[in-house]
C-alpha cells in the first residue's frame, strides 16, 4: 500500500507519530479486524433506527449463509466474479492504477463472450475457451482506453474509468433492446439463449459454475507469483510504492501501468463470461449482470491489501454479506440497497483505519 499523504505531527505528551514502511501484519490484521467490527456496529444503529434488531439481523445474515447448504452455495455463487474482480484490481492497486471501471469492463466482457456464443460458429470443444479469451480481451481494451489517457495524457484514471461504465452499460443495452434483440423470445430485451456448447457447467442443485471458480483460485495464483517471483512484478511493485524511483531505475512506467490494466480489465471481463454462460445463459440488461459486483471487489482488493492469495479469502467474506443481504430484505422489508449500505460502512472504516496501520506512537527521546 502507497505511503499515506500525511506526515508525523508534533509530540504529545512525550509520544510521536511516527510513520512505519513495514507493518507487522499482527498489527494489520488486528487493525483490519477492528475496523470490520466497528463497520458492523455503525450498521446495527442504522439497523435499530430502522425498527429491527441488529441481533436478529445478523442471525438471519449467518443462518440463510452459513447455516445451510443452499446457502453456501449461494455464498460461493457470489464469490466467483469477486475472486476474478478482487484480485485483478488487487494488481491494479499495486501498480498504481486505481481502476474503479470494473463494472463496465465485466459488462465489455459478457458482451464478447455472447457474441462468440450467438454468432461466430467454432467447433463445440472451442466454443467456451474462445469466449473466456474473447471476454478477457474485451475487459483488458476496455480498461487499457483509460491507462492509455493515464499514461500518455495524465488524465485521472479514476474518473475516465467510471465514467466508462455508463458507456459500457448504454452500449450493452443498445444491443440487447436494438440488433442482438432474441428472435425467440417475444419482444423482451435479451439476446437468444446461447446455444448447450456455450453454456458453463455447474454443480448438481446450484448455480455454482465450477470452473469460473477454479479458473479465479487459479488466477490468484499466478498473480501471487507474478508479484512476488518475477522480475515484471518487482518493476509493478516499484512503481506502485515509488513511482520516482522507479523512473530513476528506468522502468517503463507506462508500459507497467498498461500491462496492470489489461490484467485487471480483463479479469473483469473474465467475471463477466461466467455469469453470461452459467448464471442467465444469455445477454440482458448489464445491472442484472454486474450487480455492483465491481464496486463490491474494490473492497475485497483493500482487505487484502495487495495480496492476490489473500483476496479469496476477502472475497468469501464479502460474498456472505452479498448473499446474506437477500434474505435480510425479505426477512425484515428493508431497503433493496441495504447491502450497499454494510459494503460502504466496511470500506468507510478500512480507509479511515489506515493510519493505524501505517504510523506507530514512539516515545520522543530526551535531551
Amino acid at each position: 500500500m502507497n505511503k499515506p499523504a500525511f506526515r508525523s505531527g508534533r509530540s504529545v505528551f512525550g509520544l510521536r507519530l511516527e510513520y512505519d514502511p513495514s507493518p507487522p501484519a499482527r498489527r494489520v490484521g488486528l487493525v483490519l479486524a477492528l475496523a470490520i467490527v466497528a463497520a458492523f456496529l455503525a450498521a446495527s444503529l442504522i439497523f435499530w433506527a430502522y425498527g429491527v434488531s441488529p441481533v436478529e439481523v445478523y442471525k438471519t445474515l449467518l443462518g440463510d449463509t452459513l447455516g445451510s447448504r443452499v446457502g453456501l452455495a449461494e455464498v460461493l455463487r457470489r464469490a466467483i466474479p469477486l475472486i476474478l474482480i478482487g484480485t485483478g484490481l488487487t494488481l491494479a492497486l499495486r501498480g498504481q492504477f486505481f481502476n474503479i471501471g470494473a463494472e463496465g469492463q465485466m459488462a465489455m466482457g459478457a458482451t464478447a463472450a455472447a457474441g462468440v456464443a450467438l454468432f461466430v460458429p467454432l467447433p463445440p470443444p472451442l466454443t467456451l475457451p474462445v469466449m473466456f479469451l474473447a471476454g478477457f480481451m474485451a475487459g483488458g481494451a476496455y480498461a487499457l482506453i483509460a491507462a492509455w489517457l493515464k499514461a500518455r495524457l495524465g488524465v485521472n484514471e479514476i474518473l475516465t474509468t467510471l465514467m466508462l461504465n455508463y458507456i459500457a452499460v448504454y452500449g450493452v443495452l443498445y444491443l440487447v433492446q436494438g440488433p442482438w434483440r432474441g428472435k425467440s423470445l417475444f419482444g423482451f430485451a435479451f439476446t437468444d439463449t446461447f446455444p448447450p456448447q456455450a453454456q458453463l457447467p455447474t454443480l448438481p442443485g446450484t448455480l455454482v459454475h465450477w470452473p469460473t471458480l477454479i479458473l479465479g483460485v487459479v488466477l490468484a495464483v499466478l498473480l501471487q507469483v507474478l508479484l512476488t517471483r518475477t522480475t515484471l512484478g518487482y518493476a509493478v511493485r516499484v512503481v506502485g510504492e515509488n513511482p520516482k524511483a522507479a523512473q530513476y531505475a528506468g522502468i517503463p512506467i507506462a508500459r507497467v501501468v498498461l500491462l496492470v490494466a489489461l490484467c485487471s480489465g480483463g479479469a473483469a471481463g473474465l467475471a463477466g463470461v461466467g455469469e453470461v454462460a452459467s448464471i442467465h445463459k444469455k445477454l440482458l440488461d448489464p445491472s442484472q449482470i454486474t450487480l455492483g459486483y465491481g464496486f463490491t471487489a474494490l473492497i475485497v482488493a483493500y482487505l487484502s491489501r495487495g495480496n492476490p492469495i489473500l483476496s479469496v479469502l476477502t472475497a468469501l467474506l464479502m460474498a456472505v454479506i452479498f448473499a446474506g443481504g437477500d434474505g435480510m430484505k425479505i426477512a425484515f422489508q428493508m431497503p433493496f440497497r441495504v447491502v450497499d449500505v454494510f459494503s460502504g460502512l466496511i470500506l468507510l472504516f478500512i480507509i479511515a483505519s489506515e493510519p493505524l496501520v501505517n504510523y506507530r506512537l514512539r516515545r520522543k527521546p530526551h535531551g
